[in-house]
């Protein structure tokens, strides 16, 4: 067993009694939640079929840690998928929380907070000219395509390969994610029909892109990306690829939407379209805009945003859409992304990040490490991974050992290869370079 003891921020169990014991729990945990929920869990990528073994339960979170049920305490990597950008529990969300909670839970109607989050997103992002919140991406996602259906009168949409846009039908057509990882490019349950207005391209590929415009552009209602891909692990742009992306859209006529539920406020505070200097027709947030509580949200241009219902034609609408809970937190969350040293981060990412590049080219180990901001996926292949192809080229067997080796250790990775993996606020420099030493004792004897 590697010995941690020495390393600041990790603990592991001291006996072979104690694995047994956290072992037993998890199994018998498990077992039950199959009775009463399919596969036992509420989301699938927490099966850990992909890494095998059963799932870990989690009893709660502080600042970058999570303890299960057993007691057992783990750094927090995948931090929900990456919503949570200042940790676990930050003590001035739970106390702005402890305080709304007074007021109530649920209104189904218009708040004044409401309309304070709206221009405090459109701060962030001044492409989202009008907004409306929604409860999840996946929902901000379905609503946006729609929107877009219904702006153009058009009715294809055009993605690309291992983009993971939520499981709204129109887009389980060769998506990434969970998807990737059990090896199922579509849904059933998804009509052909339907999956036939769904066209699909690989990721950084120009030729593409310009073809598929040429035969279709005028059919398309929409070009819907991840500027930087995170749902079959993160995937760099090609330089002039979302450039290219916006120039087709425009001389066609289709909307060129960004899902920025993962890179909103984590590559920059104004989210990919501020990295890149680049505008798109609408954009999708979600996870990080509330800390995470289920909000979520989607804007552009108030010419299309106009047609949503009651004064257009688009209809969208939801009882818990403004929740006072949760738009209360992404309230707070803004405030204290504009008030803290929001590079710091992504200086704290690169000292992990680049330390296990340079750890590999000395050691020539097949494997590749993708980075931007304050995500990273370390893929167990030589690379480059520039798209799903060759993300797909990865060895999952061996990415499985490595998750069960850093979970034995202590460290709480996303249970997947076509994930990303979040650095926080919360981790300080002296967990990571722990971190660091700890992958390279795992990798070299993997």
């Amino acid at each position: 067993m590697l010995s941690l003891r020495s390393n600041p921020g990790f603990e592991i169990a001291s006996s072979a009694c104690g694995l047994l014991a956290m072992t037993n729990k998890t199994k018998s945990l498990f077992s039950l939640a199959q009775k009463y929920i399919p596969s036992g869990v509420n989301s699938p990528v927490r099966a850990f079929k992909a890494v095998g073994g059963a799932p870990v339960f989690i009893r709660k979170g502080k600042s970058p840690f999570l303890w299960d049920e057993s007691g057992k305490k783990y750094i927090d990597f995948c931090m929900s998928w990456g919503a949570l950008i200042f940790g676990h529990s930050p003590a001035g969300l739970i106390q702005t929380l402890r305080r709304e909670i007074e007021y109530g839970t649920s209104f189904g109607a218009a708040t004044q907070k409401e309309v304070k989050l709206a221009r405090e997103i459109n701060s962030f992002f001044p492409s989202m000219e009008k907004i409306r919140l929604v409860s999840s991406g996946t929902e901000a996602v379905m609503s946006a395509i729609r929107l877009a259906r219904g702006f153009t009168g058009r009715k294809k949409i055009l993605k690309i390969d291992g983009g993971y846009h939520g499981h709204a039908d129109s887009l389980l057509v060769k998506a990434g994610s969970g998807a990737a990882t059990f090896g199922i490019p579509d849904s059933a349950g998804v009509p052909d029909e339907l999956a036939r207005l769904t066209l699909s391209i690989p990721f950084n590929d120009m030729n593409a892109l310009e073809k598929v415009f040429k035969k279709e552009g005028r059919n398309l209602a929409a070009f819907i990306l991840e500027p930087v891909p995170a749902n079959m692990g993160v995937i760099l742009p090609k330089a002039g690829y979302l450039e290219a992306a916006r120039k087709l859209t425009k001389k066609y006529g289709a909307l060129l939407i960004f899902d920025e539920v993962i890179t909103g406020f984590r590559i920059s505070r104004g989210g990919a379209q501020q990295s890149f200097g680049i505008q798109p027709d609408l954009t999708t947030l979600g996870k990080i805009l509330g800390g995470g509580l289920p909000i979520a949200a989607f804007g552009g241009r108030s010419k299309i945003m106009d047609q949503l219902a009651p004064a257009g034609p688009v209809y969208q609408a939801g009882t818990l859409s403004g929740n006072p809970m949760a738009v209360t937190a992404a309230l707070w969350m803004l405030q204290a992304l504009k008030s803290r040293d929001f590079d710091s981060l992504s200086r704290h990412a690169v000292g992990l990040t680049a330390g296990l590049r340079k750890w590999i080219r000395e050691n020539d180990l097949p494997l590749c490490v993708n980075a931007m901001g304050s995500m990273f996926t370390l893929f167990f292949t030589h690379g480059p991974v520039t798209d799903y192809a060759s993300a797909k080229k990865s060895d999952t067997e061996r990415y499985a050992k490595f998750f069960h080796a850093a979970l034995k250790a202590g460290i709480y990775l996303a249970p997947s290869q076509f994930e990303a993996n979040f650095i926080s606020s919360a981790h300080t420099p002296a967990q990571l370079k722990s971190t660091l030493r700890i992958f390279q004792k795992i990798l070299g004897r993997n």
